[in-house]
């Protein structure tokens, strides 16, 4: 049994992390502890377990063997460098932290006390991506020469979004923090770490943090790769997209096809049959991880959190001096 302290209900994913941990068998919601003390009174009322007000009184309970974080972005590093201090495995919501930096100290102190560390990289799990990135490494799509990855959504021109996802003392960014967390993760995850940066970032709407941003960075091998977000787009899937001198692959939403030069039969569809099995969601991935005793799971660890907040940083920087970054 894992027995699990959660930090926070501040993020959006934080009840639905609550509520699987609260379901599976092998977990067990022990405390709440909540930046605003009022709403986690609230959800330790509603999960039936304590409620600790005293962060230093949390993380010594005895009845904690890990920790999940959905407190505010600014405030993860003070936070989960005590959790690890106190030996709590650690899963987390992105990013890691807002910056370089205190990032890298970060993960030096979480290294140190050897426990286990998730950071949520959802897109890493599906079968599509797993199929793209299997692909790009069998060398059917010739030299990889570019990339381009776009999440968005309308929660900015449809009003849907919570004031407070707009307080950069707590979120250290907008769109790209948010939503451009995954592209960045994912070009990453498929080509390595990039050598340099830019970036473009606005906000249209007049909210105060970027509502909309396209970053451009360049990968080993000269790979030029697009990760484009927004909170502006009404009605567009995911699309990520893949070419390389003997094809292509691309993934609108589910639906996914490639065109390979060895095939000759131009743009198809491919089956079902023909991708892998889905990984387990990042949570489920870090419980099991814990339960084995084992280090983070493949795609989920320290070095991904830092490469991630070393590209959003340096895209911040980019646009605010105009200036390519080197990453």
């Amino acid at each position: 049994m894992l027995r699990i302290g959660l930090i926070s209900f501040w993020h959006v994913h934080a009840p639905g992390y609550a509520k699987d941990l609260d379901t599976w068998e092998e977990t067990e919601i022990t405390a709440v502890w909540d930046e605003l003390p009022a709403r986690g009174q609230e959800w330790a009322e509603k999960l039936g377990v304590a409620f600790e007000a005293d962060y230093d009184a949390f993380l010594a309970r005895e009845d904690i063997d890990a920790v999940a974080c959905g407190a505010p972005t600014t405030m993860h590093a003070a936070l989960l460098a005590k959790a690890a201090a106190a030996g709590k495995h650690i899963f987390t919501e992105k990013l890691l932290t807002p910056g370089a930096v205190e990032c890298a100290a970060l993960c030096r102190a979480i290294r140190a006390s050897k426990v286990t560390f998730t950071i949520s990289l959802p897109c890493k799990c599906s079968p599509e991506a797993l199929y793209i990135k299997a692909l790009v490494e069998s060398g059917a799509l010739g030299k990889v020469t570019g990339a381009r990855f776009r999440r968005s959504h309308s929660g900015v021109s449809d009003n849907w979004l919570p004031a407070y996802w707009f307080d950069t003392a707590m979120t250290g960014g907008g769109a790209l923090m948010d939503l451009g967390a995954h592209p960045v993760y994912i070009l990453a995850w498929l080509f390595g770490a990039p050598t340099r940066l830019t970036a473009l970032l606005n906000n249209p709407e007049g909210t105060s943090s970027d509502e909309n941003a396209i970053a451009l960075a360049e990968f080993p091998g000269g790979i030029l790769g697009t990760m484009e977000t927004g909170f502006l787009t009404n009605g567009v899937p995911d699309l990520l997209e893949v070419y390389g001198t003997e094809g292509a692959v691309y993934l609108r939403g589910n639906e996914l096809a490639q065109n390979l030069r060895s095939e000759g039969v131009g743009l198809r569809p491919v089956t079902q049959e023909e991708l892998p099995a889905a990984k387990p969601a990042p949570l489920r991935q870090f419980v099991e991880a814990c339960l084995a005793g084992v280090d983070a799971p493949a795609g989920l660890g320290l070095e991904d959190a830092l490469v991630m907040t070393k590209m959003i940083e340096a895209s911040y920087k980019a646009n605010a001096s105009g200036v390519t970054q080197q990453v």
